[in-house]
């Protein structure tokens, strides 16, 4: 079976938990698009102190989002960041969504921080450029997508190497590959809309203090097939490497 590791690196709100699950149960929905009997899923606590072990021992790698902060520095952020780094030199696929994506490019050698222009939360479209054609995760995906989106922080500098892939009109780093293997996306492919508007309706005082207005971007919120597609096309690129 192959093997794919789910590195949880924090937790969604508790209201959005009780009613939706956590991260590791909306990463493992979206995957059981693939056979579930070649996936053997593990979710490991690196937020809470838990190790994933030799890279080797995954064929394949997920980081979630959190709701920490990479520029933090927190101990287990960073020892995670140097697994990541290892997971990478070793061959592993990875896929880092969110603060993932954050973490795997400050573990490559980018450069995280806050937005300059602040935060970013709905549905958004996310631009493809040409080297997304060719790319073995991308390729076939529509030019222009709607995706679900929340975050304060970026990847403000690629990690030297990478190829960027996707922007938006706000964020220029929504996709980024390093290698042949491993992959960035700002986005959240495992989200669904009831869970984006959810997110929003939580958000909504620290919304409006930011001069945004909440309800206009939770009527905005629409279903994302083509983003969500990224899971389960990861998980057929993990089971058909060597």
């Amino acid at each position: 079976m192959t093997r794919i590791a789910i590195l949880k690196t924090g937790s969604t709100y508790p209201a959005l938990s009780e009613r939706y699950g956590d991260f590791e149960d909306w990463f493992q929905a979206a995957l059981a698009g693939n056979d579930s009997n070649r996936l053997d899923i593990h979710t490991i606590h690196v937020a809470e102190g838990d190790e994933p072990g030799d890279p080797g021992q995954w064929d394949g790698v997920i980081v979630t989002g959190s709701p920490a902060l990479v520029s933090e520095r927190a101990p287990w952020s960073e020892v995670t960041a140097q697994w990541l780094a290892m997971a990478v030199k070793a061959g592993r696929p990875v896929l880092g969504v969110c603060y993932g994506h954050q973490l795997l490019a400050h573990a490559l050698g980018g450069k995280v921080g806050y937005h300059p222009d602040g935060r970013e939360s709905g549905t958004f479209l996310v631009r493809l450029n040409g080297k997304a054609a060719s790319d073995p995760l991308m390729s076939g995906l529509p030019e222009c997508f709607p995706a679900q989106l929340t975050h304060l922080q970026s990847v403000l500098e690629l990690p030297p190497g990478a190829t960027l892939l996707a922007s938006s009109d706000h964020e220029p780093h929504q996709a980024f590959r390093y290698g042949d293997h491993v992959w960035g996306v700002q986005f959240h492919p495992e989200f669904s809309a009831e869970v984006m508007r959810a997110y929003l309706e939580v958000q909504t005082p620290a919304l409006q203090k930011e001069g945004l207005d909440p309800q206009a971007l939770i009527n905005a919120v629409t279903a994302t097939p083509d983003a969500g597609s990224l899971l389960p096309r990861f998980a057929e690129r993990v089971m058909q490497r060597p």
